[in-house]
């Protein structure tokens, strides 16, 4: 069998977004723009990227919204925030965060919160806790990693490496557990999809 089978693997989406109206989803893009906006004003200044709640909520929003609807909602808030609105960490905006050393992360953070909806919705979700931890590390590995390879091309290999990763590991931890915890209560109270 599939590692992947769903017979083997609970259902799991906490919002229902397949089974909602277009109003409903437009509602949600919205309100999880809002979401990541917020969590991009509680932030850590470091140098050359600040540490932001910004990957906490990018896999979040992945794995509530599974990943067609999270990937669309995040792209919606990097769209807000290259037009100008201050979205972006610290209320940063403009174009030019797209093409300086946090470019590789805002580019990375759709695809991460996809990759965290996909597995969301494969059982790597509240119902399995482990797994669900395992779901947002990968989202935020994905992040260190592509944001790194972008920052590379400006600072070298190493010193990307060690100032776009090493710092940013135990954030990336703490963050993911927070995640899997929030998952796990959604998956307490499986009416809340209704």
């Amino acid at each position: 069998m599939r590692p992947f089978s769903s017979a083997l693997l609970p259902a799991f989406s906490p919002l229902a977004p397949q089974n909602r109206s277009l109003a409903w989803k437009t509602a949600a893009v919205v309100l999880g723009t809002l979401f990541l906006a917020l969590s991009s004003y509680i932030e850590v200044p470091m140098v050359p990227v600040p540490m932001t709640m910004q990957t906490f909520a990018v896999t979040l929003v992945g794995a509530l919204y599974g990943w067609r609807l999270g990937g669309l909602t995040i792209a919606a808030w990097l769209v807000e925030g290259a037009l100008g609105l201050p979205v972006l960490s610290g209320g940063a905006a403009g174009f030019v965060h797209f093409i300086g050393p946090t470019g590789g992360y805002l580019f990375a953070f759709p695809v991460a919160g996809m990759v965290a909806g996909f597995l969301a919705e494969r059982g790597w979700n509240g119902h399995r806790v482990a797994l669900a931890f395992l779901a947002m590390f990968a989202g935020n590995a994905l992040c260190l990693l592509l944001g790194a390879a972008w920052l590379s091309l400006m600072i070298g290999v190493g010193a990307a490496f060690t100032a776009g990763v090493l710092p940013f590991l135990i954030g990336a931890v703490l963050k993911s557990a927070l995640a899997a915890a929030v998952l796990k209560g959604f998956s307490r109270n499986p009416k809340r999809a209704g």
